[in-house]
């Protein structure tokens, strides 16, 4: 497995795999497949030149299986905080570690920029397992935000967590 940030050149894997999350887990997710799978390339080559995101990617046997970008805050109150968000890796190669390899590169990516002093996420509240790997590398749960989302008339909850970088 390669785990290395996207450029430009990786957008249209990386729009395939975000499709497929999307599609196939929406309730993880703000963004649903309706709104995403019209949106060109540029928007997704664009964002892998930001300086306000760092999307990195997991490769098996060349392809892109896992997926997270770091995104940071731009606000001058906030500057000191990051966000997990766009997380997903494809179902065929759950339980091996990889979802936590991308947080953990993500997090490293967090503790080189000096300004970051803790990165925050949404989760889904009934998502136990994606709370599990959260937990894992130190992320800690500090609210439920209710009736986050609402797909048709359901309503789904979702947890609150942050990792502090500095204490």
């Amino acid at each position: 497995m390669l785990i290395r940030q996207l450029n430009p050149s990786d957008a249209k894997s990386y729009r395939e795999l975000r499709l497929e999350g999307l599609k196939f887990h929406p309730d993880a997710f703000g963004a649903s497949y309706e709104e995403e799978k019209n949106k060109p390339l540029s928007l997704y080559e664009g964002r892998f030149q930001s300086d306000q995101s760092y999307t990195f990617g997991a490769f098996v046997e060349g392809e892109l299986v896992g997926v997270v970008t770091l995104l940071l805050e731009s606000a001058m109150k906030m500057k000191h905080r990051a966000n997990i968000v766009a997380m997903y890796v494809t179902s065929s190669v759950r339980g091996q570690g990889i979802g936590k390899q991308l947080l953990l590169t993500a997090l490293t990516q967090a503790k080189q920029l000096s300004t970051i002093e803790q990165v925050h996420l949404t989760v889904v509240s009934t998502n136990q397992a994606a709370k599990k790997l959260y937990e894992s590398v130190g992320f800690q749960s500090y609210g439920i935000e209710k009736r986050a989302l609402k797909i048709g008339d359901a309503y789904i909850d979702e947890e609150l967590m942050v990792k502090y970088l500095i204490k």
